[in-house]
């Protein structure tokens, strides 16, 4: 019953924050998706921290840990590489956007390319990446309600609750809802995954050396590479993809915009990999509980950290860990929200629709659109089966597809043009799509690799397909030069 209550106060407590976010603000569009461009450092810090810990982490990043050994570690990489990409990637899209006054991801790609048909793909792109990724944060709010509160709560019942709350807050508050949500989040998840992740460690094996000699000793080769599949290759490839990808996801670039300066993206850049380490807290619960809580298969080993707490902690303790991890659903569950209804309103509807809409109309549509995108996602969640899981493994792969049109168009003289870019993202987009569906590999498409060769990511095949096609395109299609007519001489 202790654990139910605090869960209850926290959710409450959230729901709270993101309505009173609001205060002396007029929700404009601007104010609703980018808060006005008024977020200093503290702010932008958490949320884009919140990309880091969502549920995937809290439950997927410990779960990987306990299942797979050592490939975890990629978890860790790819967001510091990611952030060292941002240093110098960052300020100019900042730029550019508070020029044009942007308030979307597509938005960018419209104006640098002249193109509210590129636009519009790129929205389209967006939400087939964000729906499922919502679907995740929800699956994972389910798992964890109905764990930490014993069962009183079911998983279905939870996913409702936890959508309307952030239906609700998402609505009234847009993006400063999930801002000051994220304050809390962060400071509840820091405290507890740093506790979590030295005390278990010490208290079923006395020590951090002591409990990978026992795992060692248990599973040979566990803490290291496989020879093939989750190998040195396939860690190597996952985290640059993942890391060109990081800030390519819709609500991730959209964040960008809500800095008031430059600044900020650099003094981020410099302490956000310090904090990916905390993330080493997470796999030693995963860790941790390879030995203690033995026989999770499939799914449920995401379920390793609060099996784990289950057996060690009072009822009470594991309601704060659940409503820490409520947290960590809400807060990137927020921001996909607000930044999927921003696409179908003002890249979809005002791109293909009405290209006159004023911002207002385009504003009242996007808090429209809000529980409709809900609404799916909750179907998804309790529908979904083998088929969310493969659109997810699409996402990131899905989203990469962005980057190189990004980066050329941030060069002074781009020589890219809006039909390479749209012909690139779809081909990589269509690549994706097959390999994922069909579930293929490097290794199954291109047998005489040499074998440290085939467990390349895949995506990897999708984003030199777009730059092929991206790099042709673009060079067929350059505009020809205006010829100077000159006055005859007299």
């Amino acid at each position: 019953m202790s654990a139910l209550v605090i869960i209850a106060a926290i959710t409450l407590f959230a729901l709270y924050l993101g309505v009173r976010a609001r205060r002396g603000h007029d929700m404009s569009l601007e104010q609703w998706t980018v808060g006005g461009r008024s977020f200093g450092t503290a702010f932008v810090f958490l949320l884009m921290a919140g990309e880091i810990y969502t549920t995937f982490t809290f439950l997927g990043g410990s779960g990987f840990a306990y299942g797979k050994g050592a490939p975890v570690y990629y978890i860790l990489a790819y967001g510091t590489l990611a952030y060292i990409l941002s240093y110098w990637m960052l300020p100019p899209i900042w730029r550019y956007a508070k020029n044009h006054r942007l308030v979307s991801q597509p938005h960018f790609f419209t104006r640098k390319y002249d193109s509210p048909a590129l636009g519009t793909l790129v929205a389209l792109v967006g939400v087939a990446a964000l729906i499922p990724y919502l679907v995740l944060q929800l699956k994972g709010l389910g798992i964890i309600v109905a764990t930490a509160s014993y069962g009183a709560i079911s998983s279905t019942a939870a996913v409702w609750i936890g959508a309307c709350v952030v239906t609700a807050y998402v609505i009234v508050s847009g993006v400063r809802g999930s801002a000051w949500n994220s304050v809390v989040k962060d400071m509840l998840i820091l405290a507890i995954v740093l506790f979590l992740g030295i005390y278990l460690p010490l208290h079923y094996y006395g020590g951090f050396g002591d409990m990978f000699r026992a795992i060692d000793a248990a599973r040979p080769g566990f803490l290291t590479f496989p020879a093939k599949g989750s190998s040195v290759t396939w860690f190597q490839s996952t985290v640059l993809l993942t890391a060109l990808g990081f800030f390519m996801w819709p609500h991730t670039f959209g964040s960008i915009f809500t800095a008031k300066d430059e600044r900020i993206f650099r003094r981020n850049a410099m302490v956000l990999p310090l904090y990916q380490l905390i993330l080493l807290f997470v796999f030693f619960v995963g860790f941790a509980a390879t030995l203690k809580v033995p026989g999770l298969k499939g799914g449920d080993i995401d379920l390793s950290l609060f099996r784990l707490s289950l057996q060690t902690f009072d009822p009470w303790f594991v309601g704060v860990i659940g409503a820490a991890g409520i947290l960590t659903a809400l807060v990137p569950g927020s921001m996909i929200l607000t930044s999927a209804s921003t696409l179908l309103a003002n890249d979809v509807y005002r791109g293909m629709v009405s290209r006159n809409a004023s911002d207002a109309t385009v504003a009242k549509l996007a808090r429209f659109l809000v529980p409709v995108v809900a609404l799916v996602a909750v179907g998804f969640t309790l529908q979904g089966g083998e088929t969310i899981v493969a659109l997810l493994l699409m996402g990131y792969s899905f989203v990469t597809q962005l980057f190189p049109a990004v980066i050329c168009s941030l060069r002074p003289h781009n020589r890219a043009t809006k039909q390479g870019a749209f012909c690139g993202i779809l081909a990589g987009v269509a690549v994706v799509a097959v390999t994922s569906t069909m579930h293929l590999s490097i290794g199954q498409l291109m047998p005489f690799l040499p074998d440290a060769l085939k467990d390349i990511n895949i995506g990897f095949l999708a984003l030199a397909v777009n730059i092929i096609v991206f790099a042709v395109v673009s060079a067929m299609t350059q505009p020809r030069p205006v010829e100077q007519t000159h006055a005859p001489v007299h």
